[in-house]
Parts: structure tokens; C-alpha cells; sequence
């Protein structure tokens, strides 16, 4: 596909924080690294945290802001609470923190990886606070649109 084929948005007001949409394919290079696009960099910022999804076999990919969130999310609950410190050691254990080299690439751990089925291609999702990486034909074709899955999901989504 060609870059002018593809299209995304990243709205921002400051590094960390924005708005991602659009979808973009892309080979793993040989040392198993994969760039993030350029429009989105600025509003990702430069480090990004890699977690497996719980409810699919994809990656999600934060920046420091949303992390921030979901860390605050759990401070909220009892500092010693033992369930909460077992789910820390969990996601430590599973998770990545990467810095983006000078050209944007991220080179993601083999157990995520393999975890995510990520062989050859990646396919890199806005998903409006965050960004998920899937195996491209898990997705199907990036140029189709299904409106009954949309439709079906927001309504299983309360909306």
C-alpha cells in the first residue's frame, strides 16, 4: 500500500496526549522493529508502554499520559491490598516500557510478539486514546469497511 493510500489522525495540544485514528501496515524489519507513523509520534511522545490486551490477541501501546490514568486508576484502591499488588507484579512481568529511536521505530519484546502472532507484519490501529497492533489478517483488508460489526459494537457498547 502507498503512504499516500493511508490515512491518520493524530490530534494533540501536547506530547502524551491526543487523539489517534486510522490504520497503518507495516513489515517487521529484520531486527523485528516497526515504526510508529510520523503523525502520530508527537502525540504519543517518546517513550510508549506495551501491554498484551486482555480480550484480544493484540497489543495496546500507551503514552506516558494514559498510563498515567490507568496508574491512578489503581492507586486508588488500598495501597496493601494484596489482589491489587498481585496484578502490578502480573502487568510488570508482561509489559514493556520502549523509547522510540530517532526514526520511530520500537523493537517489542519476542514473548509480545509471539503473543499477538506478529511474524512478518504489523497493523497499527488508532484507537482513539490509544493504539493497538494486531496481525493484519486478523483485521482483514484495510481498505473495507464493515458497518454491521461498527454498529453491532457500539450498540454491545451501550451507545
Amino acid at each position: 500500500m502507498s503512504k499516500g493510500d493511508r490515512e491518520s489522525v493524530a490530534v494533540s495540544t501536547k506530547a502524551g496526549s491526543g487523539v489517534f485514528l486510522g490504520r497503518h501496515d507495516f513489515a517487521l524489519d529484520p531486527k523485528k522493529r516497526f515504526t510508529i507513523p510520523s503523525e502520530w509520534r508527537g502525540a504519543l511522545g517518546n517513550v510508549v508502554y506495551v501491554m498484551p490486551d486482555r480480550r484480544e490477541r493484540c497489543l495496546n501501546l500507551y503514552s506516558q499520559e494514559e498510563m498515567d490514568v490507568f496508574l491512578e486508576q489503581l492507586r486508588q484502591k488500598a495501597l496493601l491490598d494484596p489482589a491489587l499488588n498481585k496484578v502490578f507484579a502480573k502487568l510488570g512481568a508482561v509489559s514493556q516500557q520502549l523509547s522510540l529511536d530517532i526514526q520511530g521505530r520500537i523493537r517489542i519484546c519476542d514473548k509480545l510478539l509471539q503473543f499477538a502472532n506478529l511474524t512478518t507484519t504489523v497493523a497499527i490501529v488508532g484507537s482513539v486514546r490509544m493504539l493497538k497492533v494486531y496481525d493484519p489478517a486478523v483485521l482483514g483488508p484495510e481498505d473495507e469497511i464493515d458497518i454491521e460489526s461498527l454498529d453491532a459494537d457500539l450498540a454491545a457498547a451501550g451507545m
